[in-house]
């Protein structure tokens, strides 16, 4: 576990008796913030470019795209030390990914400790394990590892780093929450749903709009398995307006929530895109609000921490012959030596705290009333706006609560640790947000 403390206040005045004078030590030194935003779209007519989140298209071509899919930076930066938070408009993170973006600017001060990249799990945007060099099965289900694809997808997450590491400037921040219910529901039946919005608006020192950061819970599925086109989804027109209307070439940035039993709610019109864009544009029009309204301050506390996720043993779940596994071309023979080869022992759980901002980071798909628990027991100890930033650094699995795990169904079917891992996780993630809160 990496930890980070830093201090933004006025450290003293001493007096200094011989000589009767006061001296003054300098304020902190002020936080700082570079951004910047890169377009990962695969180019279809160079790239074999398999579309994710649906075993159905059986590792197809995309056939061309709708709108591009983005990678933005932000670092923060404070005297010598460094954090990185990176959103991008993929299916999911898997660890060759990162680890190859980690070699790629190691000359930034950016390193496995500092870094918090987050998926929005758009289902129009390159399959994950088709970037997962550990990938050696060739079924088509998964997706099948392309080399070409992985290089092109970490240079550019890896240029848009390192852009953002170049220019500094210093920053004043501000968070605000709100509900905004209809937008999404509970895909198994459930009640259960985080309908916040929680919305951190960045400023330069003079007030004009750097960055804004959103955080809503939904699978971006209007995209059925029958898109073929590269999209984003509809955080892709989430951000884009967002970005339109606060101009200034501010830059928007989405993270999902707790998603794995969460869809989307409330899009309309006569296609998928149409429901996308009608989705995207309504929950924009409520971070738009609240961007107005949000103040920000320069003097605010920043620290991080990046601990192991102990996770518990990998297995193969009752439910993955019954329900996933047919979609995914997984059967007895081969489902024990694929989650081997693609699950990982342990991961990351990463926490940053930006002025009332608490985010926690979860490598994988957490089911709602485990991030609601999460959250409640943050906002419990102390966080004014603690949120879940879902399939952050890595995906691994469903996580859900023991009774899920027994009712079997799609979700059931990929999640790889047990039941067990659902609480294990929540335990984990309390326990880290609150070393920060201290």
């Amino acid at each position: 576990m990496v930890k980070r403390r830093i201090a933004r206040t006025l450290r003293c005045l001493i007096l200094i008796p011989t000589l009767c004078a006061v001296v003054p030590l300098s304020f902190a030194a002020p936080l700082e913030a570079g951004i910047a935003t890169g377009n990962i779209t695969p180019d279809t007519s160079e790239l074999h470019v398999p579309l994710g989140g649906y075993g159905e298209r059986m590792n197809a071509a995309a056939e061309g795209v709708h709108d591009n899919t983005m990678v933005k930076a932000l670092i923060l930066k404070d005297g010598d030390l460094k954090f990185a938070f990176v959103t991008v408009d993929i299916l999911g993170i898997v660890r060759p990914l990162r680890d190859e973006v980690l070699k790629r600017i190691k000359d930034t001060g950016i390193t496995s400790d500092n870094l918090m990249i987050s998926a929005s799990h758009t289902h129009a945007s390159v399959e994950m394990n088709a970037l997962h060099s550990g990938n050696i099965f060739g079924i088509p289900n998964i997706g099948i590892y392309d080399e070409k694809l992985l290089a092109f997808t970490t240079d550019r997450i890896a240029e848009a780093i390192i852009a953002a590491n170049e220019k500094f400037v210093p920053i004043q921040v501000g968070t605000d929450a709100r509900e905004v219910p209809g937008l999404n529901r509970n895909r198994r039946g459930d009640s259960t749903t985080d309908d916040e919005v929680t919305v951190t608006r960045i400023d330069t020192a003079d007030g004009n709009t750097l960055a804004v950061l959103v955080n809503f819970t939904a699978h971006p599925t209007f995209m059925n398995e029958k898109i073929m086109h590269v999209s984003a989804g509809w955080p892709g027109y989430l951000q884009r307006e967002v970005e339109a209307f606060v101009g200034g070439g501010a830059m928007c940035m989405y993270s999902n929530g707790a998603q794995g039993d969460i869809g989307p709610a409330g899009g309309h019109g006569p296609s998928p895109y149409a429901r996308a864009e009608s989705h995207g544009r309504s929950l924009a029009i409520q971070v738009l609000d609240m961007v107005d309204e949000i103040e920000t301050e320069s003097d605010v506390e920043f620290e991080f921490a990046m601990h192991t996720l102990d996770l518990p043993p990998r297995t193969v779940p009752p439910a993955l012959l019954e329900s996933a596994g047919p979609e995914y071309g997984i059967d007895e023979s081969n489902a024990q030596v694929l989650i081997e080869a693609l699950v990982p022992k342990s991961s990351y759980l990463g926490v940053l705290k930006l002025g009332d901002l608490l985010a926690v980071s979860i490598p994988g798909e957490l089911f709602s009333k485990l991030g609601l628990e999460v959250k409640a027991s943050l906002e419990s100890a102390g966080a004014e706006h603690p949120i879940i930033v879902g399939l952050g650094n890595e995906w691994v699995s469903y996580m859900m609560p023991p009774e899920e795990f027994d009712q079997g169904g799609y979700e059931p079917g990929v999640s790889f640790y047990g039941e067990t891992l659902g609480p294990e996780v929540v335990r984990q993630a309390i326990v880290a947000g609150k070393e920060v809160l201290r």
